[in-house]
């Protein structure tokens, strides 16, 4: 593995999006303001790929990922990785089989090219369900990316913590290369399951402004025009856990 390649400030985010589907990942780079560019996506299913290349203009690479090579990797040239791996493996109704599912393979297959890449990502964001991060995947995950020294930061996360009455908790994995870590000072990973003030004011105090992290165009007018994410972060605990509990007895939540 090289020592990978330098960012310019100015220059746009050029990112690889795995396992596109419809392109969750994309529209939410889009409402974040990142100054970004998807220089490729890859999903296998034909569908979701009609339903890509209608919102977005571009049908992302059909085809087995485990047949890229780290030359093919290196040839984007990307910055970042985006991989929301098929769930299946790791679902509590599921056999939960983990990395002996067939459908988690592609997923090590790409981490174990990335010591072979001339030109690896600087970052990379994994999203999956919960369950993910009790799997042998998750821990063979971070035993590779050990060696190739990414800090790694991981959540388990739900729209319910934001002030949005939909509780969809997910597993969630920031991983930077770099020699310090990247939001908080431990490697915790903090599960909204949990209900005490203390764990809400652990997981606030843990995350620091998104600004800090990404590159946002035209913040202020950003935050005015879009749902207001920014300004829930910073809501505080006692409000938050308020509005959890109007939530639940108006049974606003939404069953996954």
């Amino acid at each position: 593995m090289a020592e990978g390649f330098c960012k310019r400030e100015d220059e746009p985010w050029r990112l690889l999006e795995f396992y596109s589907g419809i392109g969750g990942m994309r529209y939410s780079v889009m409402k974040a303001g990142i100054n970004a560019t998807i220089v490729e996506a890859f999903d296998i299913n034909d569908k979701a790929n009609d339903v890509y290349q209608h919102n977005f203009g571009h049908r992302p690479h059909q085809g087995n990922i485990q047949s890229l090579s780290a030359a093919d990797l290196d040839r984007y040239a990307a910055h970042a990785w985006l991989l929301s791996p098929p769930c299946q493996p790791y679902t509590r109704q599921g056999l939960q089989k983990g990395s002996e599912d067939a459908r988690a393979s592609s997923f090590l297959t790409i981490l174990e090219l990335m010591p072979h890449t001339l030109k690896p990502p600087l970052m990379l964001f994994v999203e999956n369900v919960v369950g993910f991060e009790k799997s042998d995947t998750h821990s063979k995950m971070i035993e590779l990316l050990a060696k190739t020294d990414f800090v790694t930061q991981e959540f388990i996360l739900s729209p319910l913590q934001f002030g949005v009455p939909y509780s969809r908790p997910r597993y969630f994995c920031l991983l930077l290369w770099t020699p310090g870590p990247l939001i908080g000072g431990d490697d915790t990973v903090i599960n909204e399951n949990e209900q005490s003030e203390e764990s809400w004011n652990k997981m606030l105090n843990s995350c620091d402004p998104l600004d800090r992290f990404l590159e946002f165009k035209n913040i202020n007018n950003q935050v005015e025009k879009e749902s207001g994410f920014l300004h829930a972060i910073s809501v505080s605990t006692a409000n938050l856990m308020c509005q959890r509990k109007m939530m639940k007895q108006k049974d606003l939540t939404v069953a996954l």
